[in-house]
């Protein structure tokens, strides 16, 4: 059951129960057909373990050369941006899982797409949710909310300083980067800006200046990757929030970092605490941003005879 099915049942059980107390003691039979009904509601909500979570939704608004007030919007630069924004989702959604090439078709590209659930007003746009059927197999949060949280967030950092654009970017998937850089594109070269506003979080371009100097901060010249590797041994690991520390043997420093996508048993380094170890981590910066560090594979640690594990 779903959470509109359910708020449905809720509906018409308290429409049900309000009609029962009008109707009058006398209209036994009235009343012995108000009561089935209530009483079979009932149990049908009784028989859900826990009342669903009402699915993530947001609205997505376009405004410039192809939005007509919030009367419409052309509809070549309709399709092209929900595309292009909903591939991006799809993306993010397939990274998060592991599962995301560099190219080629998006895995489980339809299950992980947003709905168009109505026109938003004010600038033209669409309210936006992920899929209700969705919801059933997870207890918190699906991976399509978690991807829509990420894209705004991304949208901000965009917009802000090198450092937020760095750290927004440390650990993504380069597929990603490029995914939410062409969705700018769109608007770009259709003259327009966006808004997006996601749980009480909003987002929104106040230029389409400002969306061109955000696709040219998501380029590849602007955005810098380099491997370095380094010897010493790691002394913490948050597996949750996938982040770590590791003492540079070298020069005594301390480099905190993020654990990528990669990584699918992050714990194990909590069991190497304090070991000696060769390192490689991918550092990025975006523009003139601070280097943010990122392990993509696990070392090999010694074992106890001084060979590799």
């Amino acid at each position: 059951m779903n959470y509109r099915q359910y708020q449905s049942l809720v509906a018409e059980r308290n429409a049900v129960a309000e009609m029962l107390e009008r109707i009058p003691p006398e209209q036994v039979i009235s009343r012995k057909g108000a009561s089935g009904r209530l009483a079979a509601i009932q149990a049908e909500l009784d028989a859900v373990e826990s009342a669903p979570r009402r699915p993530l939704s947001g609205r997505l608004t376009f405004d410039g050369r192809p939005v007509i007030r919030s009367h419409g919007m052309f509809a070549d630069f309709g399709a092209k941006a929900m595309a292009a924004f909903s591939d991006t989702v799809a993306v993010l959604t397939a990274a998060k899982s592991g599962a995301l090439a560099d190219s080629g078709p998006i895995p489980n590209r339809e299950q992980n797409q947003v709905l168009i659930t109505g026109t938003a007003l004010g600038s033209f746009g669409f309210e936006i949710e992920e899929q209700p059927t969705q919801l059933a197999d997870f207890g918190d949060k699906t991976p399509v909310a978690v991807a829509l949280e990420e894209t705004i967030r991304l949208l901000e950092s965009v917009a802000a300083s090198d450092d937020e654009l760095t750290d927004a970017v440390a650990g993504l998937d380069r597929r990603v980067v490029r995914t939410l850089k062409n969705f700018l594109e769109v608007l770009a070269s259709g003259e327009a800006i966006c808004s997006l506003e996601v749980d009480g979080r909003r987002f929104g371009f106040t230029s389409v200046g400002q969306v061109r100097n955000a696709v040219n901060r998501l380029a590849d010249d602007n955005i810098h990757e380099v491997e370095q590797t380094f010897f010493g041994e790691f002394i913490g690991c948050m597996p949750a929030s996938r982040q770590f520390e590791f003492h540079v043997a070298s020069d005594k420093q301390v480099i905190k970092g993020r654990i990528g996508s990669d990584v699918s048993e992050p714990e194990l380094i909590n069991l190497h605490l304090n070991q000696p170890t060769q390192l490689t981590l991918t550092a990025i910066r975006a523009g003139n941003g601070r280097v943010k560090y990122v392990l993509r594979a696990l070392p090999d640690w010694p074992d106890s005879e001084g060979k590799p594990s």
